[in-house]
């Protein structure tokens, strides 16, 4: 089990962490972990399933420390996979500790992690995997992700939702296999933090393919052990909390949210005329109508004199509420 450092004391601590473990009665693990993030303050989201844990929560370090601790405690998640970085302000606005049927969602519930994910590969060693001319890489993260960063060479597979990875590869597996007269023999893939590689992994060797790896710890783990000198990683990496990006070292990045799309959003994108605060960005401007965009007006307006009054809109629905990777849906 490995936990990265928290650079600064007076930050916030942000732990991104999942496990694959069964859980015969997620009430009684959701319950007191409900009670003790609300206790202790924690905010962000955690994902119960009959398949494990998943989530993303913020706070003071001591209060961050105690959940894991009671997460680490319950079955199976002795070695809980936690990625630690920090924020200058709590980039989550409530707690909520949620049942679902996945703790990420891929639509295939007869992968089984636990007995066949792909083979483990450190940061450290992830650049001569990908460097090999014997391996293809794959980005198994959504589009708007991959739109801000993503590995030098990767392949972008363009899908809206981890739902589409499946019939994607299966699409498109015998251009990706074949490369001229040559083979490849080798899959690679990340995600975020680790744990849409653990299902995406586990299919394609339930699909035939004998040599798949991915990185251990996701892009965060890499993005803090491997010096940007030496780092293959091209631009930010989205994240899924008030942050929105992050950089080299964890630090925070440079994109902003559209709140209408939830997509991120660049600086040049928020100097587009079809940008307009709370209400579109040049991603989304064609997608909605006039009477939604009213609507966001509307919605923006509320917040703005809400937060003028020092308060949180109760009909605000933002990204930073609490998200978990890919368990945050665009409307």
């Amino acid at each position: 089990m490995h936990t990265s450092s928290i650079a600064s004391p007076d930050a916030f601590s942000v732990a991104a962490l999942y496990c694959f473990t069964p859980f015969a009665d997620c009430e009684s693990v959701r319950a007191p972990l409900d009670r003790l993030c609300r206790d202790h303050g924690v905010r962000g989201t955690l994902l119960i399933a009959s398949e494990g844990i998943n989530g993303t929560i913020a706070g003071e370090s001591g209060a961050v420390q105690s959940v894991l601790e009671h997460i680490r405690a319950l079955p199976g998640c002795a070695s809980l996979d936690v990625k630690l970085s920090t924020a200058t302000a709590m980039p989550f606005h409530r707690m909520k500790v949620r049942i679902k049927r996945e703790i990420v969602t891929m639509g295939k519930p007869d992968i089984d992690p636990l007995a066949s994910a792909g083979t483990y590969v450190e940061p450290q060693d992830w650049n001569a995997l990908i460097a090999d001319p014997d391996t293809i890489v794959i980005d198994t993260r959504n589009d708007y992700e991959v739109a801000v960063g993503s590995f030098e060479g990767a392949i972008d597979p363009k899908t809206r939702s981890f739902r589409d990875f499946p019939g994607w590869f299966r699409n498109e597996r015998e251009r990706l296999l074949s490369v001229g007269t040559g083979k490849k023999t080798k899959v690679a893939m990340f995600c975020t933090g680790g744990i849409r590689c653990e299902k995406s992994t586990a299919f394609l060797k339930q699909e035939g393919i004998e040599e798949v790896y991915h990185l251990k710890g996701g892009i965060l783990r890499y993005l803090e052990t491997v010096p940007a000198s030496q780092s293959l990683w091209r631009g930010e990496c989205f994240v899924f909390d008030q942050r929105v990006t992050i950089g080299h070292g964890l630090i925070e990045g440079t994109y902003s949210l559209c709140h209408a799309c939830r997509r991120p959003v660049s600086s040049s994108d928020r100097n587009s005329p079809l940008f307009e605060e709370g209400v579109s960005c040049p991603a989304c401007h064609t997608e909605r109508s006039d009477a939604q965009r009213e609507s966001y007006r509307e919605r923006q307006r509320q917040e703005e004199l809400a937060a003028a009054r020092g308060e949180l809109h109760v009909g605000a629905v933002r990204i930073g509420q609490g998200g978990s990777e890919d368990n945050v849906s665009r409307p």
